[in-house]
């Protein structure tokens, strides 16, 4: 049956379109933990519309194949959908396994690896479309030849800095959370840039070279690797969403290379809203995003640190005082961190927060846009509890209240809530903190005296109001619960 392909073919575009305003749509119902589920499923729908376009026009579009006497119609092409089924069910497959298998805690790794597939497939689509020309012995137009050398660049950038961030995040030897000084690192990295520059230049002059995409290729997968090796893991978060702006470019730039505007439109947008969340990551940290890439801020975390480091004296809280403190508290300020993703306690504390209500105690929750390993860490952890909305508080809403707070219980949290970034000379010097140490009273629960991922001491710890209940944070609360019951 003959097909009218001219006629198919705008239904089609027609249908990308429709997915990408899915796509848009769905980003913009992100923005509220209220309507981020929805959004997500939107996006999701959007993006199994456009898969399910292309689909139907690899069918229903006639196969062409080049001769000496031209192109001609090849028919069905069932290697082809072989191979594209295979793919469909391998990484369908590994989706929905690590989808339901990963923990929330290691999420920002999982999305780093992520970054790494992406940018990695682009820079192959851009390799395997300049393979074509060069095995034509033609030279692509200029529009095609610059999207393909950037492809190449920011997808392997991508690929390469992706799995070392996710490498220094899981705490692996090969790649530890501290920052590792490369010798002439930044002599390398210069170099590096040039050498993509300047073959970047030869091939977009009208030069066709194997090799001198080879060269690029090399290039800029070396230097993904003395970009990313000096940043410390207390900027990871940062990273990652930088290079995750970079995946949504190199996507972008893909479909620049094939002629498809559902990969421009998605690349674009994953590349601007992870330029944005970069932007405002590194603002609620207070510094610029230059300066984390060059900073090699964060020495890991883990390391045990003295309390006199702190400048004082701990003193330590049993498990029947913090009951009484919280249980005849007016109004509670929970502080959660990662220490309560690790744990997987946020259960725990919406139980403890269900009880200290039914006492009449006002009970919020302190939420820092870094808290956890990304932003909207904490949100989604307590969502997942049933926490109600309203009670979750961001970190210029909550700081005026902890004045009128009778007690802040911290638990797990670090460096998001050390008074020392309000002194200078600090390496979190002018970073925004949730003002807890300004509350009547201080519980702080923790396992032990580990310092955060900026790897220094807490000044928060040795305050005088400060009392220290170590306890793993589930097991903790738990007591805690049990305690405040008793009373």
């Amino acid at each position: 049956m003959d097909i009218d392909w001219t006629f198919i073919e705008p239904i089609v575009y027609l249908v990308w379109l429709g997915g990408a305003v899915a796509f848009v749509l769905g980003l913009i119902r992100m923005n509220s933990p209220a309507t981020a589920r929805n959004g997500n499923l939107l996006s999701a729908g959007g993006m199994a519309l456009a898969i399910l376009a292309t689909a139907f026009l690899l069918f229903v579009k006639p196969s062409v194949a080049s001769t000496e006497a031209g192109e001609v119609a090849t028919g069905f092409n069932t290697v082809g959908w072989l191979v594209i089924l295979a793919g469909i069910a391998l990484g369908g497959g590994f989706g929905l396994y690590t989808a339901r298998t990963v923990k929330m805690t290691a999420m920002p790794q999982l999305v780093s690896l992520f970054n790494a597939v992406g940018g990695g497939a682009a820079a192959l689509i851009a390799l395997d479309d300049y393979l074509k020309f060069a095995s034509a012995g033609t030279v692509p137009g200029l529009q095609v030849n610059v999207a393909t050398v950037l492809d190449v660049v920011i997808g392997s950038i991508t690929f390469t800095g992706s799995l070392i961030a996710s490498g220094k995040l899981m705490g692996l030897k090969i790649t530890p959370s501290r920052p590792v000084r490369i010798p002439g690192g930044q002599l390398t990295t210069l170099v590096l840039a040039l050498v993509t520059i300047a073959g970047a230049l030869f091939l977009w002059s009208g030069n066709v070279s194997l090799p001198v995409m080879g060269v690029i290729l090399l290039a800029a997968l070396i230097f993904g690797v003395t970009m990313t090796l000096p940043i410390g893991g207390a900027d990871m978060p940062v990273v990652i969403s930088l290079l995750n702006s970079f995946t949504g470019m190199a996507v972008a730039m893909a479909g620049f290379v094939l002629g498809n505007p559902v990969l421009i439109i998605g690349g674009a947008l994953v590349g601007a809203s992870g330029a944005i969340l970069t932007k405002l990551m590194a603002d609620a940290m207070n510094r610029s995003v230059l300066n984390i890439m060059i900073g090699g801020f964060g020495g890991g975390e883990g390391t045990v640190g003295a309390a006199a480091g702190a400048g004082g004296s701990v003193r330590e809280l049993g498990m029947d005082d913090a009951a009484i403190q919280l249980a005849y508290a007016s109004s509670v300020i929970v502080v959660p961190g990662y220490g309560l993703a690790v744990a997987q306690a946020q259960h725990a504390v919406r139980e403890l927060a269900e009880i200290l209500e039914a006492r009449g105690v006002d009970v919020k929750y302190a939420i820092h846009p870094v808290a956890g390993r990304m932003p909207g860490h904490m949100n989604v952890l307590l969502a997942e509890a049933n926490v109600p909305y309203p009670q979750l508080k961001e970190m210029e809403d909550i700081n005026p209240e902890f004045d009128r707070c009778d007690v802040a219980l911290v638990i797990g949290a670090n460096d998001v809530t050390n008074p020392a970034a309000r002194k200078p000379g600090s390496p979190v010097s002018g970073m925004p903190i949730l003002d807890v140490d300004h509350a009547k009273n201080i519980i702080v629960m923790k396992r032990s005296m580990g310092r955060g991922y900026a790897g220094i001491d807490n000044e928060l710890y040795v305050n005088p109001k400060t009392g220290m209940l170590f306890a793993d944070a589930k097991q903790g609360l738990a007591d805690l619960i049990a305690a405040v019951k008793s009373l």
